[in-house]
């Protein structure tokens, strides 16, 4: 019996120095606590996240701004880091760790709270966006948007730089290594610069916005949905997108359908050469006064309006029949034009002729009698046919 508890005692012994030991230093009671500090802190971040949130949620719920509520909403996923800081913070105590190490655990601290107060100015500058784009027109709300990216990356770049600080590494060393690599990389990116430089003078000379429709002959035809920095994105009438080069779009001659002022209907009817000048004239002014009498177009001086016999074509003489409707609207303006077309062929028939249609009439001439040959007598063949 003596010897099994000496045996015990020598295990005990012998396990309680191996513990004390531990690795790198620590007992492994202290790595155990640290890790468990840190598991907790990951596991309590999101609920502790969810409860900053909705009590300052419930505090700007009060207030009539709605700045404070989109900052709340903004700075969530940042507010996730602090559990996470705390945890790293609380195992360093606990493993009372000194000299280098001690140094590194400290840099990481301030590095992860660094980080987190550059990501989360740069997730609350999206509190403004979201104001900014209530309070703007259109202009203002891309623009807006721009800005707030480059806000974005600029402060996450700072964020980076102090953090590259803590560790001791020299920053303008750095960014004079950038400006060079920048000119390597600006020869070797021109045409992503030219992109996003034509992208600055679309938005600054106001040549579309998104929502309208354009029209860029031979390149695309659609309604422009979003001016990014390199490319536009148009959904065509089929509703494919399609990414246009900014630099495509700056280069070439770009029509906005958005800003008419009023659509044209331009067209040439043929009426037959039957048609007698009386006729002729009761068309012409009975269309004209179809449309000064007609609210849906616009009348001179504000816009052009013509109805002339304007040509005598092969088959046709035609009238020439050009004016403007005030909407814009392309269905609206469809059924415009769609009634005016019937107008137009009732006064055509009401004058008693007809549309012409193509057709050709060949008239032949006889200037000459035709000569008439009489074959020659031939006396012999006459006489040896007779004596048969």
């Amino acid at each position: 019996m003596p010897n099994l508890f000496e045996w015990f005692g020598d295990a005990y012994t012998y396990l309680l120095t191996r513990w004390n030991e531990g690795a790198y230093g620590l007992t492994f009671g202290e790595i155990i606590v640290a890790t468990f500090a840190i598991l907790i802190a990951a596991v309590v971040r999101t609920p502790f996240s969810k409860a900053i949130v909705h009590s300052a949620s419930r505090f700007a719920r009060k207030t009539e701004s709605k700045i404070d509520d989109a900052i709340v909403v903004g700075v969530a996923t940042p507010l996730k880091m602090v559990p996470l800081v705390l945890g790293v913070y609380v195992a360093a105590q606990i493993l009372d760790v000194e000299g280098e190490t001690s140094v590194i655990l400290n840099k990481i601290v301030q590095s992860v709270i660094t980080l987190a107060v550059f990501w989360s100015l740069a997730r609350a500058v999206d509190a403004f966006e979201t104001i900014l784009k209530e309070r703007t027109d259109t202009l203002s709300k891309v623009v807006a948007d721009w800005l707030i990216k480059v806000v974005q990356i600029l402060l996450l770049v700072l964020g980076l730089g102090a953090v590259a600080q803590l560790w001791g590494i020299a920053v303008a060393p750095i960014l004079a290594g950038l400006g060079v690599f920048g000119i390597a990389v600006g020869l070797g990116a021109q045409d992503l610069f030219k992109n996003l430089i034509s992208g600055i003078l679309i938005l600054s000379e106001k040549r579309f916005l998104p929502g309208e429709w354009i029209k860029v002959d031979g390149v695309v035809e659609g309604t422009v949905q979003q001016i990014n920095f390199r490319s536009t994105l148009v959904a065509q009438f089929d509703k494919a997108p399609v990414y246009i080069p900014n630099s495509l779009l700056s280069d070439s001659a770009v029509i906005n359908f958005s800003r008419m002022t009023h659509r044209r209907i331009k067209w040439i009817v043929g009426v037959e050469y039957r048609t007698t000048v009386d006729q002729l004239r009761f068309i012409r002014d009975k269309i004209e006064e179809a449309l000064l009498t007609d609210d849906r177009f616009s009348n001179p001086p504000e816009c052009s309006l013509f109805v002339r016999i304007n040509n005598f074509s092969p088959s046709s003489i035609d009238f020439l029949i050009y004016c403007f409707t005030k909407t814009t609207n392309w269905g609206e303006w469809l059924r415009i034009k769609e009634e005016f077309a019937v107008t137009v062929k009732n006064i055509i028939e009401e004058a008693g002729t007809g549309f012409a249609f193509p057709s050709q009439t060949l008239y032949l001439q006889q200037q000459d009698p035709p000569e008439i040959l009489t074959p020659p007598f031939d006396k012999e063949y006459k006489l040896s046919k007779n004596d048969k």
